[in-house]
């Protein structure tokens, strides 16, 4: 390797199929493995200059347009490291960035870390990383039902119906401060609720970040962000009860999204 070239780590896998058909993050060399006894490092080489860690620094700040597109090269590599003979591989994807100024280093890393590697990689088997989303598409709905049927509104509608015209008019602001409240509570409850029906079909779960309406390119807020762990004989019953839940749920004005399988990069850690 070049003097001038480094190595860039997408992930760490089980001996597979070695072949890339997508270029690496440099948009010109080749992703090829490293391989080191039963494991095998996915890489490519790449300019140093342009990807060690204090340009990534900088590109961080002021170039966001190129963060973004190599975020996404580096996300469609990993991808195509899972693929294998028609099933989905274990992997251990490495974090944006990852680095190497020879070949020697990453042979070090596989040495020093290799019964890690190898029981990650085992505990992942036949498991993959899946995404929901819901969102609140008609408030509205909600904003009925609350009224209707929500007992804190009612006894605070009964308390204004009981004062005098003059005296009501005052209240009214609270009480359209204690609907939306109220609103609130209940779209976290239903959240909550679909986690965790949800969770019931995973090997664990967590709750990623409420993504602004600016980062979805959607109208309609998110209100739940859920990330699952799943045996693979479980995603087609997994995916049904997302579907059942879809139609249940969309005359209360909530829309679900689910996505995967995805590298598992919520319930790895190296």
């Amino acid at each position: 390797m070049k003097e001038n070239k480094a190595l860039y780590l997408y992930c760490i896998r089980g001996k597979a199929n070695p072949k890339f058909t997508k270029k690496g993050i440099d948009g010109q060399g080749e992703v090829f493995v490293l391989p080191y006894q039963n494991l095998e490092a996915v890489v490519s080489e790449v300019p140093l200059k342009e990807f060690d860690s204090e340009e990534i620094k900088y590109k961080a700040q002021e170039d966001l347009n190129w963060i973004k597109e190599k975020a996404q090269i580096h996300e469609i590599v990993v991808e195509e490291a899972m693929q294998g003979n028609g099933e989905i591989l274990a992997v251990i994807p490495m974090g944006f960035g990852t680095v190497f100024k020879s070949r020697k280093k990453i042979y070090q890393k596989l040495e020093e870390h290799y019964s890690k590697f190898e029981n990650i990689l085992v505990g992942l088997q036949e498991k993959q990383e899946w995404g929901v989303k819901v969102y609140l598409a008609n408030r509205k709905v909600l904003e009925e039902e609350v009224i209707n049927s929500n007992e804190t509104v009612k006894a605070k509608e009964k308390e204004i119906a009981a004062m005098s015209r003059g005296m009501a008019y005052f209240f009214e602001k609270q009480l359209a401060e204690l609907i939306s409240s109220e609103i609130n509570k209940e779209i976290e409850n239903y959240a909550q609720d679909f986690f965790l029906v949800l969770k019931k079909y995973a090997e664990t779960g967590i709750k990623g970040k409420i993504l602004d309406k600016e980062l979805t390119g959607k109208i309609e807020p998110m209100i739940l962000n859920a990330i699952y762990l799943i045996q693979a004989k479980r995603i087609e019953d997994f995916k049904k009860k997302i579907d059942q839940l879809s139609r249940e749920m969309e005359p209360k004005g909530f829309r679900f999204e689910y996505s995967g399988p995805w590298p598992p990069y919520n319930f790895v850690k190296v």
